[in-house]
C-alpha cells in the first residue's frame, strides 16, 4: 500500500546527496548510479571513507537486499561525514567546501510515483538503526526528528550523531527528472555548474551556508 501524505515546506522534505563537483556532468547526463551500473561514470571523483564505502557494499539489509544496490541520500545537511571530508580527518583525502556539492530531491516526488526505496531512522551501517519500506516515506516526519536531521553540532550524546546520519536508499539508480536543486558553496562553483550544462535555476548558493557546510 503506497502512502500519498504530501510533505510541507515546513518539515523534513528534501534529500540530499553530496558529491564532487566534477560529477555533476555525468550526473545531468545519466542520473545518480550506483558504482556497479553500466552507466557508471569511469572518471568519478570519490570523496568520503573508502573503508566505509567498500563495507556498504557488503552490508546485507534487513529485507535480505543489499545495500550496495541502492544510492544513498542524507534526510539533513552538514552531516559527520562532511566534516570528515572537509576537515580530511580518519585518512579520507581534504576536500574544500567549493568542491562538495548537494545534489537536492523531493520526497513529495518519490511518494507520487512510487520511486523503490528503502529509509533509515539512522546510520545504515550502525547495528541500533531501524529500516523502514518505502511505502511508509509520507510518514517520514513522525519517525524521524527535524531538529537533529538540522542540528549544527552533533555529538554521541543521546543517540545525535547516529540518528543525524539518517538515509534515504533509492534502489539502483535516480533518474536526472527527480533532481530539483544543485546547493553549491560559492560562486566559483555556481559558474562551472553552468559550463557543464545545469540550468540556472537549479544552481543555488544557500543564503544559510553554515547549515551546509563546515
Amino acid at each position: 500500500m503506497r502512502c500519498t501524505k504530501t510533505i510541507k515546506m515546513t518539515q523534513i522534505r528534501f534529500a540530499y546527496r553530496m558529491t564532487h563537483i566534477d560529477n555533476i556532468k555525468n550526473i545531468m547526463q545519466v542520473g545518480i548510479v550506483t558504482a556497479s551500473s553500466p552507466n557508471a561514470n569511469p572518471d568519478f571523483v570519490q570523496i568520503g571513507d573508502v573503508t566505509a564505502i567498500e563495507t556498504r557494499k557488503k552490508k546485507r539489509l534487513k529485507d535480505g537486499s543489499d545495500l550496495g544496490d541502492y544510492v544513498p541520500f542524507y534526510f539533513g545537511p552538514r552531516t559527520p561525514m562532511l566534516y570528515v571530508i572537509q576537515k580530511g580527518y580518519n585518512g579520507v583525502q581534504k576536500r574544500k567546501a567549493e568542491e562538495i556539492v548537494y545534489c537536492v530531491i523531493d520526497i513529495n516526488d518519490l511518494v507520487r510515483d512510487g520511486v523503490e526505496c528503502v529509509f533509515t531512522d539512522g546510520h545504515a551501517l550502525d547495528n541500533f538503526t531501524i529500516e523502514y519500506p518505502g511505502t511508509r516515506l509520507c510518514e517520514v516526519n513522525s519517525l524521524l526528528d527535524y531538529n537533529i536531521l538540522y542540528a549544527k553540532q552533533w555529538g554521541d550524546l543521546d543517540d545525535v550523531r547516529r540518528r543525524k546520519q539518517a538515509e534515504l536508499l533509492l534502489k539502483k539508480a535516480l533518474p536526472v527528472q527527480y533532481l530539483k536543486y544543485f546547493l553549491v558553496y560559492n560562486d566559483w562553483a555556481r559558474r562551472k555548474l553552468l559550463e557543464d550544462g545545469v540550468p540556472v535555476k537549479m544552481v543555488i548558493i544557500p543564503q544559510n551556508l553554515d547549515l551546509f557546510y563546515y
